[in-house]
């Protein structure tokens, strides 16, 4: 019997989860149907613990069907380069004591990079998923994760082909990059038959229909440092959305980071906030932006489905209202998804109010589009082009 080819897949914040379930399922295939070609694949699933909060973690494994971490490292909360260092410490002693053959990582978060680099410099082969996105905002994180990442990975799996212009345009050798699409498109087609089972899409609509907007509402996520650390930022953002909420309510499934922020600027009075009484609650300002807990994916892809638009900073809600077809409008200046641009999905509003009082009247004039014109290869069959890729560069 041919030995096992163990493969390390790393994960650690909810950009990841989202995007590893297609490729365990994909992993899971190939072992059932065409290990006979080559060496069955052993998966390792480490989850580094960088998410910790039960809505950005643990329900993602439950509701899209990812096994149980093999081991999970809980390196918690930190600082950028603390959580970063903690990663690797763990990592590394885990890695030296399971050699395997390959490791894979996924995105732009500080796990990203940090299995990365560990990885490289016990010289074993690192596979990016996501490979090639550029802001060209080097005040983001993400970027540098993203940058040094693509750099050090010997497989570079790409969404989009100005990923891959990206690459080419930085020296990255051409037999490096596998475009095989987004991910997250496959992590979306697995959802959305669920998504009837969601109580978050009724509750919404009804809070909707409350307000006499006929069902209609708008979405809202904010959770980046450049919109939520700074009290004149975050409170600009809130008021002009306030203002807009005279027109259709909003949503705000509201990250735990983001409600410690709100909370030290005293902010809470420009939100109406829902916990067991649904329209008890009414922000002192009159504005409609109800504030709800984070949501597991399930619920947030339900509603994000009946949405009227959404407001965000968060990449993976750009790709996913693409997917949808959603008007979306991303409260940042510049996105590493400017492909969700081009396909006339997202309109790029910054933090400036009046671009996004324009966005938004633009936004919310668009009808729903049932048939959206996705990118090139957003088909949901991206883990399954990856799986293939690496099978075939094994033999």
């Amino acid at each position: 019997m041919k030995t096992p080819s163990t493969w390390l897949v790393v994960a650690g914040a909810r950009p990841n989860f989202v995007k590893i379930a297609p490729l365990m399922k994909a992993i899971r295939r190939y072992n059932d149907h065409d290990a006979l070609s080559g060496p069955a694949v052993r998966p390792v699933l480490v989850h580094t613990g960088q998410h910790y909060d039960r809505n950005l973690s643990s329900v993602f494994f439950e509701e899209l069907d990812i096994p149980r971490p093999d081991v999970n490292l809980g390196v918690g909360s930190g600082g950028h380069g603390q959580q970063t260092g903690m990663v690797m410490i763990a990592l590394e002693k885990f890695i030296s004591a399971e050699r395997p053959d390959l490791v894979i990582v996924v995105g732009d978060v500080n796990s990203t990079l940090a299995a990365a680099l560990v990885s490289v410099k016990l010289a074993i082969p690192v596979a990016h998923i996501e490979a090639g996105l550029r802001s060209f905002d080097r005040t983001m994180p993400e970027e540098i994760n993203r940058v040094l990442t693509d750099h050090v990975s010997d497989y570079l799996f790409t969404p989009c082909e100005d990923a891959d212009r990206n690459l080419l345009r930085e020296g990255i050798a051409r037999e490096r990059i596998f475009p095989v699409g987004n991910i997250l498109a496959d992590s979306v087609a697995m959802i959305l038959p669920k998504t009837s089972q969601s109580a978050a899409a009724p509750f919404v609509s009804g809070i909707a229909r409350r307000c006499g907007t006929e069902g209609r509402y708008a979405l809202l996520t904010l959770h980046r440092p450049s919109n939520v650390d700074r009290k004149e930022v975050l409170e600009g953002l809130i008021t002009t959305i306030s203002d807009l909420s005279a027109r259709v309510p909003v949503i705000f499934p509201v990250h735990p980071r983001t409600v410690k922020q709100i909370r030290t600027f005293g902010l809470e009075e420009h939100l109406a906030w829902l916990d067991e009484e649904p329209l008890a609650a009414r922000s002192k300002t009159g504005g409609r932006i109800f504030a709800v807990p984070a949501m597991g994916y399930l619920d947030f892809i339900a509603v994000l489905r009946g949405a009227d638009l959404v407001f965000t900073d968060s990449g993976g809600v750009q790709e996913e209202s693409a997917l949808l077809g959603v008007p979306c409008i991303t409260l940042r200046d510049r996105t590493e998804w400017t492909v969700t641009v081009d396909c006339g999905s997202n309109i790029l509003a910054g933090q400036d109010a009046e671009s996004i009082r324009t966005a938004f009247s633009s936004a919310l004039s668009r009808p729903h589009r049932q048939d959206p014109r996705r990118p090139a290869l957003w088909d949901g069959s991206a883990a399954e082009r990856i799986v293939g890729a690496l099978k075939d560069a094994a033999r």
